[in-house]
């Protein structure tokens, strides 16, 4: 019998290959995790392209797409992951496979072959594939479309128009050019076993456990579905009071509630605009957004986080505001995302821009210089030394070990599982040829026809595209071997900001197209080796693969659109409801960035004509600070603590701040230390049975109801005016947190020292 499976067909016998085959030693992977985690069989008999696959693949999908772009703008912007729809779609595989008829029928044009709805039970190949579809829809764990940020910020920030068509073109080139040479650099970085990508066995570790049969051994015990079911529920009842009926519990300051009139002390006590001592949330979104869930990041990188979080928020950040006064920062907010005038007034950015959506000088140099909180302004400098920190701790901690798995690669007899992975037809060259030539034509169309849309000219994306082609295949090397993902954003705007300074759109438009393409080149392989350790089709994956993103883009383009044209003020937070969460966080830090390295150019934020010049020499420090760490390993290598200094890690780990807030970042090291830590330890059977389930209900209840009551509250404006949830209050009541403490320093709402 059929299925829609046609080129999955493999070319030896399925009868010898369904049984248990004699593995030869050395076949087995070289790399102990993949050998205890990944199976070393394969039953090419499973239908693959089913009706199943495609209905909950497309529909999880576009659902993910949905939820995250909604999310997206609001100020906890909580990403669904693939995990959600991975625990998800089991139970509702199951179910339509127990309730679709078997009937078999014949399409014209396929000839004699038979085709079903129902080819048997739900198997783990078709939920890799629906998994898959999900990956797209969630961004590869981004959330959205990178490139949405621009028809973002061109709308709702700098207030001018693009075309529908050039958004969509836009988002679709960026998302799909790397898939064209990743697909040529797969025989590099997915068939060698040396190149194990370490995320990946995550996966395959809840898809075996979700699999397996559960044991009876006497205990009652829920099950999973019942357990998800349970706290999905839950989670969906619980969220109406953070998100409408009580929206203080989204962060409660015990600081600010016992010293109401103090500034220091809501500085010091507010979670989403201090430092956020003493602030604690009962709203999952807050713990969960911007760093994702907990629940499912192992606990070192947990630990990694804290130190360099402590470190940067509590040492380095009060020494340079009360302490130094580090570039004058007591003018402005203590923490804050926003650019500044050198009085502290918030910075009038359409004031500077011309009718050319250009810098317009005169203006610039009559209103002054753009002026960072000296928080913003250390974000910068810490990620200057997390890329150079990253290149260097690479090299001296796991060069060796790259250079040689790399040579190993290149002459190793193939492993069992891409043996097996021989079975299935490839994808022919051309495919990618193909893919990668049409998206640069329409991206070169793109800049040239629709040039007063994205402003970026047409060398700029052959500059773009071999830049990422360029540092995909190192990049995918380090990702495979160590897990890391060293980033392209701020070299890619710094070195257009730098050939051309005034123009923000094409700063962002090159950065989008340098460095997504080569982050989507990275997701695609890494998805194509899940695939390769699942036994899936090549073919199935790419072409999942594919539609997935030109689903999930466009469903990200509409959402986008609608919510731009509908929302009134949305993204511009001084001019909504105080407890209104359309506030963009995301996009307000990619407008600044358009501003800083676009707008006005890194010359005159960053350079000699800059105040900012010195946080250059973070770039130096980066470099420097991973070869003393690597000179005292040398040195004392019996202390085994001193090579799990990670300085990428402690220098990055507020790289997400801001948009994010310290109290994203405290709750999410409390509830992950605890379930990852403590319930890990001391309950691991639960922790094994449980612990992705309950990530994945919790994320599902928030999302659902946070889309209820949009649809059924938020679109008419109805809202609660009591002390809790008011749209004249904000709902922490830290509303002294972002006032600056310079003498003569005048701002609305706040007192004058």
């Amino acid at each position: 019998m059929g299925t829609v499976e046609i080129e999955a067909t493999p070319k030896l016998n399925e009868k010898v290959l369904k049984e248990e085959p004699i593995i030869d030693e050395s076949e087995l992977s070289p790399i102990e995790e993949v050998r205890l985690t990944v199976p070393s069989t394969d039953d090419p008999s499973l239908p693959v392209w089913t009706f199943r696959m495609w209905f909950l693949g497309v529909f999880s999908c576009a659902l993910l797409s949905f939820l995250n772009q909604f999310f997206g703008y609001r100020t906890e912007p909580l990403v669904i992951t693939q995990i959600t729809v991975q625990v998800a779609t089991l139970p509702i595989g199951r179910f339509m496979a127990s309730v679709l008829p078997t009937t078999k029928f014949r399409i014209p044009g396929f000839g004699s072959r038979e085709f079903s709805l129902n080819p048997g039970p739900f198997n783990m190949k078709e939920h890799v594939l629906i998994t898959i579809f999900a990956n797209a829809g969630s961004a590869f764990g981004a959330g959205t479309a990178y490139a949405v940020g621009i028809v973002t910020i061109v709308k709702a920030f700098y207030e001018r128009s693009i075309s529908f068509l050039a958004s969509w073109l836009l988002i679709i080139t960026t998302q799909v050019m790397g898939y064209g040479w990743a697909g040529l650099l797969r025989k590099y970085v997915v068939e060698p076993a040396h190149m194990w990508w370490p995320s990946t066995l995550v996966q395959i570790s809840l898809f075996r456990t979700l699999h397996e049969k559960e044991e009876n051994d006497g205990k009652r015990r829920i099950s999973r579905v019942k357990f998800f079911v349970i706290v999905l529920v839950c989670s969906f009842c619980w969220y109406v009071f953070p998100g409408y009926l009580f929206q203080t519990l989204q962060s409660i300051s015990l600081v600010c509630l016992a010293f109401p009139r103090s500034v220091t002390a809501h500085q010091i006590g507010s979670g989403m605009s201090g430092l956020g001592l003493g602030a604690f949330t009962l709203d999952w979104t807050t713990v969960a957004s911007f760093l994702f869930s907990p629940l499912i990041s192992p606990f070192f990188a947990i630990v990694n986080v804290f130190i360099g979080y402590a470190l940067i928020i509590y040492l380095v950040i009060p020494i340079s505001y009360w302490g130094l006064n580090l570039y004058n920062a007591k003018t402005f907010p203590i923490f804050a995302s926003d650019l500044f005038t050198s009085q502290g007034q918030l910075y009038n950015i359409t004031l500077i821009v011309n009718d050319k959506f250009e810098l317009d000088l005169p203006e610039y140099e009559k209103l002054g210089r753009i002026n960072l909180s000296t928080f913003f302004a250390l974000t910068y400098g810490f990620g200057f030394a997390t890329i150079a920190a990253t290149v260097t701790h690479v090299a001296l901690f796991y060069g060796r070990e790259i250079y040689s798995r790399y040579r190993a690669s290149s002459r190793e007899k193939a492993d069992v599982h891409t043996r097996l992975m021989r079975n299935y037809r490839d994808i022919p060259s051309w495919w990618f040829y193909l893919l990668l030539i049409g998206s640069i034509i329409v991206g070169l169309a793109l800049c040239i026809f629709l040039k007063k849309d994205v402003q970026m000219p047409w060398w700029g994306l052959i500059f773009a595209a071999a830049l990422a082609f360029f540092f995909t295949l190192p990049i995918s090397i380090i990702t495979a071997t160590t897990n890391q993902t060293p980033g392209l954003n701020i070299i890619t705007e710094y070195i257009m900001g730098v050939i051309l300074p005034g123009e923000p759109i094409t700063n962002v438009c090159f950065k989008t197209y340098g460095y997504m393409s080569m982050a989507q080149a990275v997701a695609f392989l890494s998805d194509f080796k899940l695939g390769h350790y699942m036994k899936i089709p090549p073919r199935s994956m790419f072409l999942v693969q594919f539609i997935g993103t030109v689903l999930a883009g466009t469903v990200n383009l509409g959402v986008a659109w609608w919510l731009l044209t509908s929302v009134d003020n949305i993204c511009h937070k001084n001019l909504l409801p105080a407890n209104s969460p359309w506030t963009c966080p995301g996009d307000k830090v990619f407008f600044d960035a358009s501003v800083i390295w676009g707008l006005v150019g890194p010359k005159r934020i960053f350079g000699s004509l800059g105040q900012y010049s010195t946080l250059n020499w973070f770039f130096l420090g980066g470099l420097l600070g991973p070869v003393v760490v690597w000179l005292l390993h040398k040195a004392f290598p019996s202390q085994t603590w001193i090579p799990l200094i990670n300085l990428p890690v402690l220098l990055g780990a507020t790289g997400n701040m801001p948009p994010a807030s310290p109290l994203n970042y405290t709750s999410w090291i409390l509830v992950g230390t605890i379930f990852n830590f403590f319930v890990f330890r001391y309950r691991k059977q639960w922790w094994q049975r449980y612990n992705y389930i309950l990530s994945a209900a919790l994320d599902a209840g928030v999302a659902f109801m946070t889309v209820l009551l949009y649809f059924a509250l938020g679109i008419e404006n109805k809202s609660l005016n009591w002390w809790g949830a008011s749209p004249d209050y904000l709902p922490e009541h830290c509303d002294l947190a972002t006032c600056p403490t310079a003498k003569g320093i005048s701002v609305d709402g706040c007192p004058t020292f």
